[in-house]
């Protein structure tokens, strides 16, 4: 009797906003690999990064858990995690050859594999296959990676300095051609595509770049609430790559521009994977399922702010988009209102390959949404990150609350979803800002910072990347 259990290619990009897809209606960029596997599958309209940056929600990826669960509330880099059982151990336990390529999970040390039996990947610290090659069949002297002189979280922008095939959006696919092409073709596999784009260096082909320049950008959404920085403000960060941010012109039109020519870029090198002739294409209707998301977004100039970590849309709503053969009941092109997390990829992963989810999760299987099978879901995802924000959200309204200064935020994001009114202060909706607050302080009850007290919220506590007696770390003295 054949294989039923399907093979799975999850693919994440890094920093990708969840309006970032021709899908969701953008007026100018061109997604339609991305939207292909919407048309012929689910999207999911709120889905959230439960703490914004890199490191926590790869671990809620790997694990299944909140942030609030396995502990990364924030960034901490260099520190090992004890992890409970992953997604790639468990279908490798299961039989799966499980492979990752491209952007690594971001866990430390880099060369932990977390459950995947091969690895080639690309890392800000310690080895890279990625820098290797490049190295390797670059021009000598090019200056690599970071070459064209824009690092890793610049605004600045200009086209990627080597020839297109050299960029890593197109390694990545290449790398995964090599690897379909070659695999045990006696069990399923998984296999995890990792794209940096369009985290910076913006820096994608000259083509991508001047498509964008030639068709104008939209302008950044400043909310009125909003302030400008100003110029070398006590604690603004370095200047090129800040977390508050006032672009005009030039700068402006080119940092958006390459934004979006990166993802644009990405989606095109889908398309030498997806495709029915030289790619997989034919697999997608018969025993492979394909994942899309991203691990955060970017604020690239709305609010005046720029990069991530923040509770507001652009930095915590990313795509999610799911396709599976026809046997796994999935509408094709059905929308998912519901609001989902990271957290919930793995069980639903594994629901989907026929395998028991471990207790160890904390997510949810998003199989009955996208079966239509049930409207029964969690009210709300939590949003947090050191030393930001914390936020819930059930996609229609958003509150915010800093626990730095207990400022507090609340949006109608059905009527109001680029959150440009914040509706704290007008009392016809302090009935409903006090229904969130009690929501946070439901949250926020037991935990070890002492945020709650005689059932408010009290700010000025200590608040750090990592939950104090949480978080599995490793510490290991050099």
């Amino acid at each position: 009797m054949a294989d039923q259990r399907p093979n799975i290619i999850f693919i994440n990009t890094d920093q990708q906003r969840g309006d970032c897809l021709g899908v969701e209606g953008h007026p100018v960029l061109l997604t339609p690999n991305m939207d292909g596997i919407a048309a012929a599958g689910v999207r999911f309209t709120h889905f959230y990064s439960g703490c914004p940056s890199c490191i926590a929600t790869r671990r809620s990826m790997l694990a299944g858990q909140t942030a609030q669960t396995h502990g990364m509330v924030g960034y901490r880099g260099m520190v090992e995690w004890d992890a409970p059982p992953t997604l790639p151990q468990v279908l490798r336990e299961h039989g799966y050859q499980t492979r990752l390529i491209g952007r690594s999970m971001h866990q430390y040390p880099p060369r932990k594999r977390y459950g995947f039996e091969e690895m080639e990947t690309q890392c800000h610290t310690g080895a890279s296959d990625y820098y290797d090659w490049l190295d390797s069949v670059g021009p000598k002297d090019s200056g690599g990676w970071f070459g064209g002189g824009v690092m890793h979280n610049d605004w600045t922008a200009r086209p990627w300095h080597l020839d297109d095939h050299l960029h890593h959006s197109a390694w990545v696919i290449t790398r995964a051609l090599s690897f379909l092409e070659r695999r045990d073709p006696t069990c399923p596999y998984f296999l995890t595509l990792g794209f940096i784009a369009p985290h910076p260096p913006l820096q994608p082909p000259a083509f991508y770049f001047e498509r964008y320049l030639r068709t104008g950008v939209p302008k950044p959404v400043i909310g009125d609430w909003a302030e400008p920085p100003r110029f070398g403000e006590p604690g603004g960060g370095d200047h090129v790559a800040p977390g508050r941010v006032d672009l005009t012109g030039e700068a402006l039109l080119s940092a958006r521009a390459a934004y979006l020519g990166l993802i644009n870029h990405v989606d095109d090198q889908l398309r030498r994977l997806l495709n029915p002739v030289k790619g997989i294409g034919r697999d997608l209707h018969r025993d492979t399922i394909v994942v899309f998301t991203s691990d955060h977004g970017e604020m690239l100039g709305d609010h005046h702010m720029w990069r991530k970590s923040r509770a507001y849309e652009p930095s915590a709503r990313v795509p999610f988009l799911v396709q599976a053969p026809e046997r796994f009941g999935l509408r094709p092109a059905s929308v998912v209102d519901a609001p989902c997390t990271h957290a919930d990829i793995m069980p639903t992963l594994l629901d989907l390959a026929g395998i028991e989810t471990p207790d160890s999760c904390d997510g949810l299987s998003m199989v009955p949404l996208m079966r239509g099978e049930t409207t029964k879901w969690r009210d709300y995802v939590h949003i947090e990150h050191a030393p930001e924000h914390m936020g819930l959200t059930d996609g229609l309204q958003k509150y915010i609350w800093d626990p730095k200064d207990g400022s507090e935020q609340l949006f109608d994001l059905a009527s109001d979803p680029n959150e440009c009114h914040d509706l704290s202060g007008d009392p016809a909706h302090a009935e409903c800002l006090n229904l969130w607050r009690q929501r946070l302080v439901s949250e926020l009850r037991d935990r070890p910072e002492g945020f709650v007290e005689d059932e408010k919220l009290v700010a000025g506590r200590p608040w750090t990347s990592v939950i104090p007696g949480r978080g599995n770390l490793i510490e290991r003295s050099e």
